[in-house]
């Protein structure tokens, strides 16, 4: 050891204090120094390891190596205990003589978890800039940005193709440069977007936007999209849509049809309307003919429909015949059908009838009581041949269809007037239903309410929980001259007026409120019957009313045949 100077530090102490490791040994591998911070590495206690082999602390140490080489080795990096160390190993000579070796260690871990950081950030950065440029070539037709002096600063391939052209050819050039009549620049001195609007951009009619990028408040650039690189792409896709909203359409109206039954609308308490749905239940199992008979209104479709749907035809066609919607001498055609030729007018190819159409399946001839005696007579030779033949042919066609028939019509006394033919209909009461009006089993209105209120909910997609009970007394004071079909068309109308999730008084047709008394209206006496008219003569001016006087819309929206309700225009004097 040097001999200490007074005033100086002895060396021992200076390498104790220095942050870097410090071993040496000699030429039989013993450790002759190890300073403080080898044993900080080591993790032992502090003691000497003087004399001690040095593979016992470091096995597989590279100081030996010096020992068969005679030179250096530097920046030479290990792992001891959770630390990454960087090593320079160098050796001893005395007079030229190889004596030992010394390795100076310093703890780089701090140093390489920042190095390993960086490398992991920067493949983020490049994994993000390759995901940018695979979203920059595939999420638009076409992209192109500048900046504020109209320099291309970016783009992607599906608008450099526009030009044949690479990215790459056109970043740095100024966009005058590239195409005459950069629309989308215009945003750099206007500072508003456009969107959806057509260009010609080299040729090619495209639908574009046009955005500006702003920074701190300033415009530093422009954003140009193609959103459609072709026009007739937008209206291959719009035709695409429309498509989709008519199928949307199906569907829901398939799902409200399923919903809402015609077994769940015939629902109720009244014991003559639960008996009538267990014989029509009964019924429908076999193929009698069925009529229908009851005020318009009534549900006699529903009933239709429950016995189609609870047949052993259920699978096949439900046709449905207004008989008096249908002017007499075009209805033999509509049910039968014709060849070409029959007549003046007629389609080429001919046309097939109601009752072909309803082969396998169900025929409902409505208001049949409309029907005129010619027709009457070749109906009846079809239910006693079970075929048809077409206006213009000779050639019977069979045909397996159950007929059901409704009416609001007298027909009894229409007999005796000789305005139906008896047997006729013979032939179709084999069984009768008739259907009570509404106003002989009020027991049921709830039930209906709360039904139509579950479909319009649907179809209106709101919520409505309930009527007021001041709606509801009005409901059960009127006589329901429309019955259930007049009930459906006014819980639908409310809705239409609907501001929240209850039906009210104000939301009823005029003459609901007047009967209400929601409107001041005096009656100068006279009898229940005379009181009832003056209303129904009120209803009908307002149905007339609101549908701008069109007797069609009015009649259904008092659920009423277009024959019912001329009836009630003569009978109040309305019909000029």
């Amino acid at each position: 050891m040097l001999e200490e100077q007074p005033g100086t530090i002895p060396i021992e102490k200076i390498l104790d204090n220095t942050s870097n490791a410090i071993i040496a040994i000699n030429l039989g591998g013993q450790i002759i120094y190890a300073n403080r911070a080898v044993y900080n590495i080591l993790q032992t206690p502090d003691r000497d390891l003087v004399g001690q082999s040095i593979t016992t602390y470091f096995p597989g140490t590279g100081l030996l190596r010096v020992f068969e080489k005679g030179i250096a080795e530097l920046g030479q990096q290990l792992t001891m205990n959770n630390k990454v160390l960087l090593s320079n190993r160098t050796p001893i000579y005395i007079h030229g003589e190889l004596v030992g070796a010394v390795a100076v260690f310093q703890d780089i871990t701090v140093l390489q978890n920042l190095i390993d950081n960086m490398v992991i950030e920067h493949e983020k950065t490049k994994q993000l800039q390759r995901t940018l440029e695979v979203v920059l070539n595939t999420a638009y037709d076409g992209l192109i940005v500048v900046n504020e002096k109209g320099t291309v600063t970016m783009t992607n391939q599906a608008f450099a193709n526009f030009f044949n052209k690479s990215p790459e050819e056109m970043i740095g050039k100024h966009i005058q440069d590239i195409y005459e009549n950069p629309k989308f620049t215009d945003v750099l001195v206007t500072g508003q977007p456009v969107h959806g609007y057509i260009h010609d951009l080299n040729g090619h009619e495209i639908i574009a936007s046009r955005i500006p990028i702003t920074q701190e408040g300033k415009i530093v650039g422009a954003l140009g999209k193609v959103v459609f690189k072709d026009v007739n792409e937008l209206y291959a896709l719009t035709k695409k849509v429309n498509s989709l909203r008519s199928e949307l359409d199906y569907y829901k109206k398939t799902i409200l049809e399923k919903n809402f039954s015609a077994l769940e609308l015939l629902k109720g308490k009244n014991p003559r309307m639960v008996s009538l749905v267990q014989i029509a239940l009964r019924v429908a199992k076999s193929e009698s003919t069925v009529l229908l008979r009851g005020e318009s209104g009534t549900g006699k479709e529903l009933f239709a429909q429950l016995l189609h749907m609870e047949s052993l035809n259920k699978d096949g066609p439900f046709i449905k015949v207004n008989c008096a919607a249908v002017p007499g001498n075009l209805l033999e055609s509509e049910l039968f059908g014709y060849e070409e030729g029959a007549f003046t007018g007629a389609r080429k190819g001919g046309k097939i009838g109601k009752f072909e159409l309803a082969d396998g399946g169900t025929l409902f001839l409505d208001e049949i009581g409309d029907m005129e005696m010619a027709m009457q007579v070749k109906l009846l030779r079809v239910l006693q041949e079970r075929e048809i033949e077409r206006l213009g042919s000779n050639k019977p066609r069979k045909i397996h269809v159950r007929l059901i028939a409704a009416t609001n019509r007298d027909l009894e006394t229409m007999i005796r007037e000789k305005q139906f033919r008896e047997d006729l209909y013979y032939r179709l009461n084999v069984v009768t239903l008739t259907i009570p009006p509404l106003r002989d089993r009020i027991e049921d209105l709830d039930a209906l309410i709360d039904t139509f209120i579950k479909k319009f909910n649907l179809q209106f997609a709101q919520s409505v929980t309930s009527i007021s009970e001041e709606t509801r007394n009005v409901f059960l004071n009127y006589r329901w001259p429309g019955n259930v079909r007049e009930l459906e068309n006014i819980i639908e109308r409310a809705f239409n007026m609907l501001d929240g999730s209850e039906v009210q008084l104000k939301h009823l047709p005029n003459y609901l409120q007047i009967l209400a008394g929601n409107e001041t209206r005096h009656f100068s006496g006279g009898s229940l019957e005379s009181i009832l008219d003056a209303v129904e003569k009120e209803a009908l001016i307002y149905a007339l009313d609101a549908a701008n006087g069109n007797k069609v819309q009015a009649a259904k929206s008092l659920g009423l045949s277009r024959a019912g309700l001329y009836k009630k225009l003569i009978k109040h004097d309305l019909h000029k």
